[in-house]
């Protein structure tokens, strides 16, 4: 397993932004998707070489939210990654507003409905979660399920975590924040503990909302990520 350092105030940022959102409606979980809706995100050339096929599986912060088509998290790792000569394309199965509950009724759906096996998954659930204050111990059940089917199949993940700011207290964000820790423990994972780290809190680097990455933000992400998800393919970093 390979950690990513957290910098400072990770978590009080997360508190500034994130939960900003909990005053606000929070967003709907989509239906599953039709399999039309799950594509390869197509911008920088392939290099040449072996193709390797990633499936970004997650919510708001794969599918793009706020953003123009192309700007999306995948959009940016796969243009990171061609542009280091890895042969990458993948493919975004992001649904904005995805609890890790509605992640897990479309996860197999997902996997089923890709032209061929991926080599790698990228799995980034819990943002809603922590919106709804949903039970840590549900929150485990449903990303452990879908680790276990990721394993079942063969398949390499990659996380990318999520954290609960303090004010939900000590209790509730000591259970929260070590879900992933401990899933990429027990399932030999690749981890990037905090997907927002070094994002949030900046508005700079957010939308309006406060909650989601503008495409600076998105990018900021992307430089940060891109050496881990190297890693995970095998890559040298």
């Amino acid at each position: 397993m390979r950690r990513w350092p957290l910098y400072g105030g990770g978590l009080a940022l997360l508190q500034a932004g994130l939960l900003a959102g909990c005053d606000r409606t929070p967003e709907i979980p989509a239906p599953p998707p039709a399999a039309n809706t799950i594509s390869p995100v197509a911008a920088t050339p392939a290099p040449r070489g072996p193709e390797r096929v990633i499936l970004a599986f997650g919510d708001s912060l794969y599918a793009g939210y706020g953003l123009d088509r192309g700007q999306s998290l995948p959009d940016a790792l796969q243009d990171r990654l061609r542009k280091d000569g890895i042969n990458a394309t993948i493919v975004n199965a992001g649904v904005s507003g995805d609890t890790s509950a509605a992640g897990r009724q479309r996860f197999a759906f997902a996997l089923d409905n890709m032209k061929r096996r991926p080599d790698l998954i990228l799995l980034g659930l819990g943002g809603n979660d922590v919106l709804r204050q949903i039970s840590p111990d549900e929150t485990r059940a449903n990303m452990t399920a879908m680790m276990d089917e990721a394993k079942r199949r063969g398949i390499p993940v990659m996380l990318t975590g999520m954290m609960a700011p303090p004010n939900l207290g000590p209790e509730y964000s000591r259970q929260f924040n070590s879900i992933w820790t401990d899933l990429a423990k027990s399932y030999d994972a690749t981890l990037y503990p905090f997907i927002l780290d070094g994002v949030i809190g900046n508005a700079g680097l957010m939308q309006a909302d406060r909650v989601h990455p503008n495409r600076t933000g998105v990018d900021r992400i992307a430089a940060r990520v891109a050496p881990v998800l190297e890693s995970a393919l095998g890559q040298p970093r």
